[in-house]
């Protein structure tokens, strides 16, 4: 006679089916109109809220024989049940890299949307120096360039502040016609300052691995990783060092290193011991061009009040760390990190083989690897935002994409066009509280669950 069936069973058997169904027929769609987009965003919002369990993780770790002070949060459901399996049998977790200049905090509202809404399992970080650990709230005191000409200094030991004699002020203009006058401190060489600006991109790959492997073991997750603009580069140099990262989430994130200079058409060509300071220089960059999308050539016929949101727009932002020292990988500075891999080489007094060992390493991080035993890059779901200055649909149709198709093995890609929305995609518009993200985070859901990532 057959089993009777239970309410709680027949449930779980049609989500079964729905998952079964979901992963035979998701495909990713050529683009999403602002009327789908609006949709997604309305229904993700209306969905339940898990009740979710945050905490703040803050460690110190060693390495290259400095001690580095991390921060990070993770996000996960109250009930640890709620955290979906995906099709590969394991949990899935999502690392997030916020962008430049920033922190881990301005993904929190990402990290719970992904996490309160879908059960994901999420562990952001910040850059190392990039978080303010010397009160609770963590904004940053002051003003990046302050009146009497100090700058901000990272705080990747607070217990060993890097004081204003280590650098010189320098200000390039080498660059004008994208960032206009660059404000940088130059570390002394021999300083405490040169050394951890030499020591910066080994730092962010120890880090990193440090929190997957704590949070996001092996063996019981998958990792989806998301890295916003400049943390794309370094997202995509994570994907073949950590064993579980098995897909590349990606919206507004820029590309390997050296396939995000020739989109924009910049590389870094100064010394790696250069820190940058942004002003409001940086926020006037990406308004002129948000400004002439939404306006056309008439913005600038009010130009003084587009210039009074910059500035406000600026120091809203000083909490803040406002400042850079992820350039050589970001816009592919080889020589820049030759020379930062062999002063790391001399302070450690290494041999000339393990000194060369080092070069090797530091010039992999703008690219992937390659070569016999060497984890492929995972498959990646591009997605751009319509206003976005640099991440356009002809660069990435005709530089970004058959990049990645060139290397051997080339990974699955595919891109999303979005016909709405900013490069800092969580920015709100009409109809669209939350900016993007819900809608992001939708297509991210369905392409995990639709086995998208599978190889």
């Amino acid at each position: 006679m057959p089993r009777k069936m239970t309410l709680t069973t027949l449930l779980a058997s049609l989500f079964v089916l729905s998952l079964q169904q979901l992963e035979a027929q998701w495909t990713p769609p050529s683009q999403l109109s602002r009327q789908e987009i609006v949709q997604d965003s309305q229904n993700v919002l209306a969905m339940p809220d898990i009740p979710l369990k945050a905490r703040e993780d803050i460690f110190r770790i060693r390495v290259l024989e400095m001690d580095w002070d991390i921060g990070g949060m993770v996000y996960e459901p109250e009930d640890a049940s709620k955290i979906p399996v995906g099709p590969d049998g394991k949990k899935i977790g999502v690392f997030v890299l916020h962008g430049g200049g920033g922190d881990h905090r301005s993904k929190d509202a990402l990290a719970r949307l992904i996490s309160g809404k879908f059960g994901f399992k999420v562990t952001t970080m910040s850059y190392p120096g990039y978080l303010y650990l010397l009160n609770s709230s963590h904004d940053w005191p002051g003003e990046p360039v302050s009146p009497d000409g100090t700058l901000r200094m990272p705080m990747w030991n607070k217990d060993q502040p890097i004081t204003h004699d280590q650098y010189e002020v320098v200000e390039d203009q080498s660059m004008m016609d994208r960032y206009g006058t660059v404000i940088m401190a130059c570390a002394k060489e021999g300083t405490d300052f040169y050394h951890r600006m030499a020591s910066f991109p080994v730092v962010f790959e120890e880090a990193a691995k440090d929190l997957m492997r704590r949070h996001l073991p092996e063996g019981e997750y998958s990792i989806y990783i998301h890295g916003h603009s400049t943390g794309g580069p370094f997202s995509f140099m994570l994907t073949q060092r950590v064993p579980n990262i098995v897909g590349v989430l990606g919206m507004e994130n820029s590309p390997f290193g050296y396939i995000y200079s020739q989109l924009i058409g910049y590389s870094w060509n100064l010394p790696f011991n250069c820190l940058v300071e942004f002003t409001w220089r940086l926020s006037a960059m990406y308004a002129g061009y948000e400004a002439l999308q939404n306006e056309g050539g008439t913005a600038l016929m009010h130009l003084p009040k587009l210039m009074e949101q910059v500035l406000e727009s600026h120091a809203r932002s000083t909490t803040r760390a406002r400042f850079k020292a992820e350039y050589p990988v970001h816009l592919n500075g080889s020589e820049s990190l030759i020379a930062a891999a062999r002063a790391t080489a001399e302070r450690l007094n290494l041999s000339e083989q393990e000194t060369e060992e080092l070069v090797r390493q530091y010039r992999s991080y703008p690219r992937e690897l390659s070569g016999k035993g060497v984890k492929p890059v995972p498959p990646i779901l591009f997605s751009i935002a319509k206003k976005s200055k640099d991440h356009t649909l002809e660069g990435y149709t005709k530089i970004v994409l058959p990049m990645f198709a060139a290397m051997d093995p080339a990974p699955k890609v595919h891109l999303v066009p979005f016909e709405a929305g900013y490069h800092s995609y969580s920015r709100s518009e009409p109809d669209l509280p939350m900016g993007l993200a819900p809608a992001m985070v939708k297509m991210w859901h369905d392409a995990i669950m639709g086995g998208y990532f599978k190889d």
